[in-house]
């Protein structure tokens, strides 16, 4: 029972990527044996490959691609870690990183003589992303000179745009029809820009900010107000019930401490991230220079100010740098992070499952 695997740091996460063509065509098999090998429904992830937090217990489900604008169909799956549940309903930005220099590096994408940029559809949402990655004589590397906050050493660089993440899952970049909406009392922002998110001022919910996810975590009573916040929003939203979806993602806003534009903690949605997804990054940067949103308000930002051409996040383990260009009323953001292949061989599966082929 075993499935080729490669085990891969994308930006500040980790999974294995497999081929599709490895896995059961049947959703239902194909989830039981990632849950299975990924040893979901146990804190630790024992009988897994799962690292016991989530963002280590992410699988990347990599394919050829029939759109005409794509190269590579890209599946993220969110893997629970204490329960024996999958989430495919969003994107991972992190890792996203992973998708091109495994394309590559499986033959799905011809590498060019200094970059490839490789095209990705992501099926979680529907939406494309340009991948640049580093293929000197060719060949991918992932040796240079890149630092990511949240990543030890450094790594070649691999940049992400992202062409039409706006309504990634509802259609709509606010999905209410508001910048901001009040649940509980409390005054939020709902947007959907490559991760649907409900953004919330850290102070309105008695906090800095600047606690550390530790400290957040152990919050009960914080955590249980931030869900029925989360709940609420996703009515509003129109994603319906979304007590067993881990969207829409809520966030804690905070002025900047150190230099940069914002300050942000980001939840997944119980328990709270020690960096920064990619795609909460595109969202937050996109909301940082959408006027009347909680975020732009906290930057004291009003219809008249001109727009940023970057936007660097702060959150636990450092920042991140978005690039932001603007077409009429598009907004496309880019970033800039690392991956690494870290394994490559076979998981295996306990007996009993159904494989491909």
């Amino acid at each position: 029972m075993r499935i080729p695997c490669v085990l891969m740091r994308g930006g500040t996460s980790k999974g294995p990527v497999f081929l599709a063509s490895d896995l059961p065509d049947s959703i239902d098999e194909r989830n039981e044996v990632l849950l299975s090998v990924m040893g979901a429904g146990h804190e630790l992830e024992i009988d897994g490959i799962g690292g016991g937090s989530p963002q280590t217990s992410k699988v990347a489900i990599v394919s050829a691609s029939s759109h005409p604008d794509a190269d590579v169909d890209y599946l993220f799956v969110q893997v629970m870690v204490s329960q024996r549940r999958v989430d495919t309903a969003p994107n991972c930005g992190n890792m996203l990183c992973a998708v091109g220099p495994f394309a590559i590096e499986q033959g799905l994408v011809k590498a060019g003589p200094a970059t490839t940029e490789v095209r990705i559809r992501n099926l979680n949402t529907g939406t494309f992303v340009c991948s640049k990655v580093q293929t000197p004589g060719g060949v991918v590397t992932y040796a240079g000179n890149t630092r990511i906050d949240g990543v030890p050493g450094v790594a070649a660089p691999i940049e992400l745009t992202f062409l039409d993440a706006a309504g990634s899952k509802t259609g709509k970049l606010f999905p209410t029809g508001n910048t901001r909406d009040r649940f509980d009392g409390v005054q939020t922002t709902c947007i959907d820009m490559a991760m649907p998110m409900v953004l919330i001022d850290a102070a309105s919910l008695g906090k800095s900010g600047r606690e550390s996810p530790a400290e957040l975590d152990a919050d009960k009573a914080f955590l249980a107000r931030l869900e029925s916040i989360r709940l609420q929003a996703g009515l509003a939203m129109g994603l319906g019930d979304v007590s067993e979806k881990v969207i829409p993602k809520p966030v804690l806003l905070a002025p900047a401490s150190s230099g940069g534009t914002i300050q942000v903690r980001y939840f997944m949605p119980h328990a709270c991230h020690r960096a920064l997804a990619i795609t909460g990054s595109i969202g937050l940067a996109t909301a940082c220079v959408s006027p009347h949103t909680v975020a732009a308000d906290m930057l004291g930002l009003d219809d008249n100010a001109e727009r940023l051409d970057h936007v660097r996040i702060e959150h636990p383990s450092g920042s991140i740098e978005v690039a932001l260009a603007y077409s009429g009323q598009t907004i496309r953001a880019s970033v800039v992070r690392t991956a690494r292949r870290l394994f490559t061989g076979e998981v295996h599966a306990p007996e009993g499952q159904r494989l491909a082929g």
